[in-house]
């Protein structure tokens, strides 16, 4: 193990000049307005005080810009892991009180070291395994899960705590008499606010100036009644030291979901990363990527931070906003810490109802229709997919929500490995080198006694069966028994599927044919040596063209039946 792959900041810190710095400060200042706002936001929406929110925009940012691997990824609290602290927390503790604070920290801690061991292991691999759509799905049934949470804070309608989703609506349905006007102008007013700054002046912090506007309002409907309730003043402090609890009753009780918020997090951080380094044209290292993030959520908890991860919106206004390298993200949290000294005390006059606005245009802006139109409209497996992880996410817990989204993106990824394609070849006459064809793409003849098949996926124990299948129908059905495998798309063959391979041979073999394989790649060439499945099937089974291939297996057919058949496929029967 080497310097950079301990302190992987030694790569890109090489890199920063004068002109970095100053571009990255711009981007930083700019990533700090934003990130203002969407903290007290995402702090409310965990249930924690609104200053925890600030706390981890401050802390992750840091370590996950040192320890990772992209150039602009931006970490911090974002609403997906809020509400599923939220959801899951609130099963243990009431939201705010210390205790739930204590157990928001312990669940990040647990969230950070499963991220941390990921990233050691090198499983960075998995997340390729999972479908985007996942999150997508999830996303999308956690912003109308957010918009209920705030509903009762806009009407000023009583909601018990722990009401279901559905339960929720039917209570507001039931009491809709009771809304509080005064609270849905001011929760209106700032969503509105904030809308049209955002249309007509999009580099004005609009989250920022929706939330001034509604309290101004909230301070002249003072005036007229004692309803409207207020955030509260922020401290004015950096983030203080905190210690998780590490009771064994605890981190038992914990564990399941913190694997929940870990996996959730790494999936959310390398696609945002992805999606930011495609345009900026950055290599990723997934592995990197979840050792930084495990990294900034494990000292967060020492630092009154609750789990983050990567936050699209700010990751892409990072990297819009000319950011050059992770130094960006490291001024965002640095001027953020400034302006929670100077301006922390103004949230006394912030109500409720223009957090619940803000909120509201956060849970809209989480829901990705255009995504979700493509995955409806292309593919019935991610559709699938995209509606069991949104209904999930409605109605169970949110954590099994994520599991059963990632165990259906595996089932399908899985189903689709375990059945390759395995198509027909044949001879095409009329090309210059005798090409093998897909006879589904031209219908060409075929030898009665020799089928040639290409396998255009790895053969390994989940694939074997259908493979197994496919010869079986041959061998039986079309009467051939020698069959030669066309191998350039396999790309490795597992123990399992090799022994398969020897017991097809051997009973093909009692039948006076065989298995034959041409273009074997060399990787795979090397397993099939080291393994004894060369040497169990017969080396003169393995061929390096097909000219070689067809001209051996020629002469293993009746010369009698070759006098009578017209088909004339190969060369040789001229």
């Amino acid at each position: 193990m080497n310097l950079l792959s301990i302190f992987p900041f030694l790569k890109w810190f090489r890199f920063v000049t004068k002109e970095t710095l100053k571009a990255d400060l711009m981007a930083g200042l700019t990533g700090a307005v934003i990130v203002l706002p969407q903290g007290v936001a995402f702090a409310t929406i965990a249930g924690l005080p609104p200053q925890y929110g600030l706390y981890t925009a401050m802390v992750t940012p840091i370590i996950a810009a040192l320890f990772g691997s992209s150039y602009h990824l931006v970490s911090g609290p974002t609403t997906a892991i809020s509400i599923v602290i939220f959801s899951t927390i609130s099963n243990h503790a009431v939201p705010g009180t210390p205790e739930f604070i204590s157990l928001a920290l312990t669940l990040t801690f647990l969230a950070g070291v499963y991220q941390f061991a990921f990233g050691i292991g090198r499983l960075g691999s998995l997340v390729n395994f999972v479908s985007h759509t996942v999150v997508i799905g999830f996303t999308a049934g956690a912003a109308i899960l957010i918009a209920t949470s705030q509903i009762k804070h806009i009407t000023g309608i009583a909601i018990p705590k722990g009401e279901s989703f559905l339960h929720t609506w039917v209570d507001i349905y039931q009491h809709i008499e009771l809304i509080n006007p005064y609270l849905m102008t001011i929760a209106l007013v700032t969503l509105v606010t904030a809308l049209v700054i955002k249309k007509y002046f999009p580099k004005i912090p609009n989250l920022l100036i929706g939330m001034i506007v509604g309290a101004v309002l909230a301070m002249y409907f003072k005036q007229s009644t004692d309803t409207i309730k207020l955030v509260g003043e922020i401290p004015s402090q950096l983030p203080p030291i905190s210690t998780p609890n590490f009771s064994w009753e605890i981190i038992k009780d914990l564990a399941p979901e913190g694997f929940a918020v870990a996996l959730l997090g790494l999936i959310e951080a390398v696609s945002i990363s992805r999606a930011v380094a495609n345009k900026s044209n950055q290599r990723i290292d997934a592995n990197q990527e979840f050792i930084g993030q495990g990294l900034s959520n494990m000292v967060g908890s020492f630092f009154s931070s609750y789990a983050g991860s990567g936050s699209f919106t700010r990751s892409g206004i990072n990297y819009e906003a000319g950011a050059k390298t992770p130094m960006s993200a490291i001024f965002a949290a640095i001027i953020l810490m400034c302006i929670v000294l100077l301006i922390a005390p103004l949230t006394a006059y912030l109500p409720v109802a223009a957090m619940g606005g803000v909120i509201l245009l956060v849970a809209y802006n989480l829901v990705d229709f255009h995504h979700i139109k493509q995955v409806l409209l292309m593919s019935k497996s991610e559709t699938a997919i995209l509606l069991t992880t949104f209904f999930a996410t409605l109605f169970l817990e949110l954590e099994f929500a994520i599991y059963l989204g990632v165990i259906l993106s595996l089932v399908f990824f899985l189903a689709k490995t375990s059945t390759p394609h395995i198509p027909t070849l044949s001879v095409d006459l009329a090309t210059e080198h005798r090409k093998l064809v897909n006879i589904d793409k031209k219908p060409l003849k075929q030898c009665p006694k020799i089928k040639i098949i290409r396998i255009d996926m790895s053969i390994y124990f989940g694939s074997i069966n259908f493979i197994q299948n496919r010869i079986a129908r041959i061998v039986d059905n079309e009467r051939i028994n020698h069959i030669l495998i066309v191998s350039s798309g396999i790309n490795f063959i597992d123990l399992a599927g090799a022994e398969a391979l020897v017991i097809e041979n051997r009973r093909m073999h009692k039948k006076g044919g065989g298995l034959y394989f041409v273009g074997l790649k060399s990787s795979v060439y090397e397993f099939a040596a080291k393994s004894c499945f060369i040497q169990n099937i017969g080396a003169d089974h393995f061929f390096d063209s097909k000219k070689e291939a067809i001209s051996s297996l020629y002469k293993k057919i009746d010369a009698d039946y070759c006098h009578q058949c017209n088909a004339l496929v190969f060369k040789e029967c001229e």
